[in-house]
């Protein structure tokens, strides 16, 4: 394949031209869900229960001759209307930048250069690399393959994989199934080998898109706190119009107005409807997931972020995770003797290493990928150029693929005028050894030099060769004869900051736990580096293969390394893990890891080497691989939660004064206080604040030194539900008592209802105050930077001010003049309500 590559039929498009096919047939991407059209979210609104209450007021307004009031209402209709989009555009545009990030990754040729670009970006004539894992990005045809094997039940329905062969192109096109057909279809996964495809059709005119499947079409069920956040507006509902109906009867009966009583219920019913809950749940998820997107985490499915901050475990791979994914060459050891890289500085490697410094570039791809491959290619660079031990003119025959009982594989080269073949082997010391036949003393010698290599933190490999004169290759490798070479050592540095996140994650209550597939002396090297405590012996992949389930799950708490670990372990360790109660996060890169990843409560793809299939299976997508992002991801995640809980609890708290102030004079005899545009006007303060004050709100300062949160807890704990109780019927006496001061002095209704109007405005900035934190005093939350917050206060303070100031508008929400002294009244008791919520956050300290 890599002669193929360096042939011109494999230069693959100019990216002009590229470009220009893309903007003339499109993207490949199958039609995405339209979006909602003004006229559509307008009509949604119209259907909002809100939105009906504010129409029957005004009708109700109109009957009773108040046009001035009528208007007013029809005004904040279209102020709803206005947010609503506003709200709808923000969210889209946020799903929008996480669209692009989700579209998959196609390795494709152009101008002769290998580059990595968003699936929806492949044209007609690109030519695309297929590796194991990948999901092919459009149709095409075959140029070339090795051991080419493709999951074609997407279009099919069948479950075996089909051969695919390079080959001439038949009259006419095969529908997919089949053994030895040239083509390849979009959405298909290859699970062997390699090759390169030339596109012949993407988006709709592809199979999958003639068929019409589209994967944004899918249904996903609710999550836990939407059902949570439903259940609790359907509750609040009924309880509100039951309270609105009484309302309407006393009114009627005690007054006998009919029109009032019913505008009182409506005012009633406004105040109790628990409309901003779906919406803050919407808009903190949409915009948690855009922030973790910022953090180079993509999220896929939702129902993640609120688990991330519950995590207990997590389960990660050392390879590019811990560490660069960067390998060096680091030793060797032949013929029994070792050799150390790093002390032999700038000198020339000895003649005796070139031998296994070729067969392990033999045994590698030619334009390699693998780190591994990468740096045995480097070293050969560097120290064989002007050897004969370096082959650009052979032609690889075939290639032998790892196998899940063969840990190893090989590649078969011809030479130009070779009459025999050149095997060239690599892989795991003990699987090549097997290749080879050596007797039990040499198996010994070499497994105690594999031993010592790996207790110095390298990845040990063993090299063989072998020469086939054959007229026809053999099914599998242990028809060769192999000759044992050596081992090969090498080390993959930490990622910077490695240690630091795993402090961070015993800080934050949670474990850690690495998975490799290296021997245990090099994961107890790792581990030893990053500073992972290790409890128990090393779990190896073959002891855990001999535990019981109930042996492993009464193991698995004292295990933080499982060292030789196949992808196939992943799955168990995370059962035995859930088993124990624990919330599991679980990394993955292969098509092996797919199940764990969706078995684990936080399935964690890498997006820079992962397949599309992990990709696929995960709720979240590393996109730097970094170790550290993950544990920025649980901080976000705990962060997202909290201020989730703070606006919900702000919501609840808000709306007891409303309530009360609705109720009360009713019972009392009071003039009525608050009327639907007053509602109205405090939704307005009320929606901002919740969906946007909150949601911009930093972490506290020891989130993550607590431990991780129960995954069962309610949104609202008694504990919260019993400080926002506190909290509004604080708010609601101290309303009651100035309005009930002015009526004593006779100081007229209008006064009075102003009165009691600021002091629920000032009461509402002192809730979202107090609610931003609920360990921090309010003089450390002051000095907090929230952009947000100042904007809502001051547009509210500004309102009010312009409302008492223009007389016509103060006629309008049936207000009378505030002198100065009035105002410094309300100040005072905004002070001192300030305070009161600073002494309930200290009675009650939420943790």
């Amino acid at each position: 394949m890599s002669a193929l590559f360096e042939q011109d039929k494999l230069m693959g498009l100019p990216e002009a031209e590229a470009a220009r096919r893309l903007a003339v047939e499109g993207a490949n991407e199958l039609p995405a869900q339209q979006h909602r059209p003004v006229w559509r979210i307008a009509l949604a609104v119209v259907r909002e229960p809100m939105f009906l209450m504010l129409l029957g007021g005004g009708a109700i307004y109109l009957l009773l001759g108040d046009v001035q009031e009528a208007l007013l209402l029809l005004m904040f209709v279209f102020l709803v209307m206005g947010i609503t989009l506003h709200q709808e555009r923000k969210t889209e545009r946020a799903l929008e930048r996480l669209r692009d990030l989700a579209s998959p990754r196609a390795a494709v040729i152009r101008d002769g250069q290998i580059m990595r670009i968003a699936g929806r970006e492949v044209v007609r004539g690109d030519v695309v690399i297929l590796s194991e894992g990948d999901r092919i990005p459009a149709d095409g045809r075959l140029l070339a393959e090795t051991n080419l094997l493709v999951d074609e039940s997407l279009l099919t329905g069948e479950s075996a994989p089909v051969r695919k062969q390079a080959g001439d192109l038949p009259a006419a096109p095969a529908a997919p199934g089949g053994d030895d057909q040239p083509f390849v279809y979009s959405g298909t996964l290859v699970v062997r080998g390699q090759g390169f495809a030339e596109i012949t059709a993407t988006g709709c005119r592809t199979a999958m898109g003639r068929i019409g499947l589209s994967l944004q079409t899918l249904q996903t069920e609710n999550t836990s706190l939407q059902r949570e956040i439903k259940r609790l507006v359907f509750r609040l509902s009924v309880a509100g119009f039951c309270f609105c109906a009484v309302v309407v009867l006393v009114f009627c009966l005690e007054r006998g107005d009919w029109l009032q009583g019913v505008l009182a219920g409506i005012t009633l019913a406004m105040a109790i409807l628990p409309e901003e809950f779906p919406v803050v749940l919407t808009v903190f998820m949409a915009l948690g997931a855009w922030r973790l997107s910022k953090n180079q985490v993509l999220t896929r499915r939702v129902a993640v972020i609120e688990t991330l901050g519950a995590a207990t475990v997590l389960c990660v791979d050392k390879t590019g995770t811990l560490t660069q994914n960067q390998m060096e060459v680091k030793a060797f050891f032949v013929d029994g003797q070792g050799y150390d890289l790093s002390a032999m500085g700038g000198q020339e490697l000895p003649e005796s290493l070139h031998e296994i410094v070729e067969f392990s570039i033999l045994a590698s791809q030619r334009d390699p990928l693998d780190p591994m491959e990468k740096a045995f290619k480097h070293l050969g660079d560097k120290y064989l150029q002007q050897t004969e031990h370096l082959h650009s003119d052979w032609v690889m025959e075939r290639e032998y693929p790892l196998l899940p009982g063969l840990l190893a594989l090989s590649h078969i080269w011809r030479a130009p005028h070779g009459q025999c073949c050149v095997v060239a082997a690599k892989g795991a010391p003990e699987a090549v050894l097997d290749l080879c036949h050596v007797d039990d003393a040499e198996r010994r010698r070499q497994m105690a030099q594999v031993e010592a290599m790996a207790l110095a933190g390298m990845r040990v490999l063993g090299i063989a060769k072998a020469e086939y004169c054959g007229a026809q290759l053999p099914e599998g490798q242990h028809e060769f004869a192999f000759e044992w070479i050596g081992l090969t050592g090498l080390a993959d540095p930490l990622r910077p900051g490695a240690a630091e996140s795993i402090r961070d994650c015993y800080a934050a209550g949670m474990r850690v736990v690495m998975i490799t597939g290296d021997y245990a002396g090099t994961a107890q090297s790792i581990a030893d580096q990053i500073g992972l405590v290790c409890r128990d012996a090393i779990l190896t992949g073959p002891e855990l293969e001999a535990l019981s389930d109930t042996e492993l799950r009464a193991r698995i708490n004292h295990v933080q390394v499982f060292a030789r670990a196949v992808p196939e372990h992943k799955l168990r360790i995370v059962k035995a893990l859930k088993e124990n109660g624990e919330v599991v996060a679980m990394t993955g890169d292969g098509v092996n890891d797919a199940p764990a990843l969706k078995a684990a409560h936080i399935g964690i793809a890498m997006g820079g080497r992962g397949t599309d299939v992990a990709r696929e299976a995960a709720g979240l997508v590393l996109l730097d691989d970094d170790f550290s992002s993950i544990v920025k991801a649980v901080a976000m995640g705990r962060r997202i939660y909290a201020n989730l809980r703070k606006a919900t609890a702000y919501i609840l708290a808000i709306h007891i004064p409303i309530i009360g102030m609705t109720i009360l004079p009713l019972f009392f005899g009071w003039p009525l206080v608050l009327f639907p545009a007053h509602v109205v006007l405090l939704e307005m303060l009320i929606d901002p604040a919740c969906a946007i004050v909150f949601e911009a709100e930093q972490m506290e300062a020891d989130a993550m030194r607590c431990p991780p949160r129960p995954a069962d807890e309610a949104l609202l704990s008694r504990d919260i539900v019993a400080l926002s109780l506190a909290q509004g019927i604080s708010a609601l006496v101290i309303t009651v008592a100035m309005f009930w001061m002015v009526l004593t002095l006779e100081r007229g209704e209008g006064e009075a209802r102003a009165f009691a109007f600021v002091t629920l405005v000032m009461g509402n900035i002192s809730l979202i105050v107090a609610n931003r934190s609920w360990s921090e005093s309010f003089w450390a939350v002051f000095r907090s930077h929230n952009t947000a917050l100042g904007w809502v206060a001051g547009g509210a303070v500004v309102f009010i001010g312009v409302i008492l100031a223009v007389p016509f508008l103060r006629e309008v929400f049936r207000f009378a003049e505030l002198h100065l002294e009035d105002v410094a009244i309300c100040l005072v008791v905004w002070v001192f309500t300030m305070v009161w919520f600073e002494l309930l956050k200290k009675i009650r300290r939420v943790c």
